[in-house]
């Protein structure tokens, strides 16, 4: 759909930004053991995931946005979907689906954050070495 070196590669994903190929969160994203920690590394590249300490802090402000682009969503599917609008069923259904969403919109938001921070780099193999 989307191939290396296009950002949504890396977001949708959920991939390094650097390399496309490495795993960035630890878990899987609905594994609630975890709930979407980010790795301290790329497992692939050796990217350094985290430039300062509350790095992922600034996500949060992604996680509005997402959630906000998601209940605007919900709620243009609920007029075009219902006979009648009526608040509180567009309340619940925004409710339920941002229960759902959750724990991919944190992940999502992380990885967006990410993603300001970090580019890709086709050639990371030749400048980055990984050293065993």
């Amino acid at each position: 759909m989307f191939s290396r070196g296009h950002k949504l590669n890396s977001i949708l994903f959920i991939r390094c930004p650097r390399c496309h190929e490495g795993a960035f969160i630890q878990r899987k994203v609905y594994d609630f053991s975890g709930l979407t920690s980010v790795r301290k590394s790329c497992p692939s590249c050796a990217l350094n995931y985290h430039l300062e300490p509350s790095f992922y802090f600034g996500s949060m402000f992604v996680a509005y946005a997402l959630g906000v682009a998601v209940m605007v969503a919900v709620i243009v599917m609920n007029h075009l979907l219902m006979e009648s609008f009526s608040f509180l069923k567009a309340f619940w259904s925004i409710f339920v689906v941002l229960i759902v969403l959750a724990p991919y919109l944190n992940a999502l938001s992380k990885i967006i954050w990410a993603n300001f921070f970090f580019h890709y780099d086709p050639e990371w193999k030749v400048k980055y070495p990984i050293k065993k």
